[in-house]
């Protein structure tokens, strides 16, 4: 089983093949619009301006399970990130990304690169106090823990790494270059 072996519906309800994607390096993220990371759409928009034409693909999955912060429906959501982010990089509809729920894109991602913690800083500290609180026990398994995770796969379709919402997209330019390479 490969990355390409999936599929997900995008924001306009086209069915999409990861294998559309392949030979390119892709980062796909969780997404949401009333989340503390979401200016990370900005970044997000810059890394693909900056790369798309050597073959760099970001993919946002918008998703409403972290405390209701993805309300609007496919049109709405399309809308917000056009006009404050000017995103141009593919959007799905919105999905699951944790528990039962969660697309397979998601389930499989996540086996392939579990939760390591949040790293250092503040930012870290207080996000890792937080979801201790609400996931408990299940703190440390490999699921999607909050908004704008982000996983880089490289021109295989071999999951080369995670970084959660406190790595910002500009922080994972010298991997991407790597992978371009």
């Amino acid at each position: 089983m490969s990355i390409y072996d999936f599929e997900y519906t995008s924001i306009e309800g086209k069915q999409i093949k990861m294998s559309e994607f392949e030979g390119k390096v892709l980062l796909i993220v969780n997404t949401a619009s009333k989340c503390g990371f979401t200016p990370q759409y900005q970044g997000l928009q810059e890394l693909y301006e900056l790369y798309h034409d050597q073959g760099f693909v970001v993919i946002g999955f918008p998703c409403n399970q972290f405390m209701d912060q993805e309300p609007g429906s496919e049109h709405e959501i399309a809308d917000f990130c056009s006009i404050r982010f000017g995103v141009t990089f593919p959007l799905s509809q919105k999905v699951d990304v944790r528990d039962e729920s969660a697309i397979p894109l998601y389930k499989y991602l996540t086996s392939q690169k579990g939760f390591e913690g949040f790293g250092k800083g503040v930012k870290a500290k207080s996000m890792e106090v937080m979801l201790k609180g609400k996931y408990k026990k299940d703190y440390t398994d490999s699921q999607i823990k909050w908004n704008f995770t982000k996983f880089l796969v490289d021109r295989q379709g071999k999951v080369f790494g995670r970084y959660e919402p406190t790595v910002e997209p500009k922080d994972m330019t010298q991997d991407i270059k790597v992978l371009l390479l």
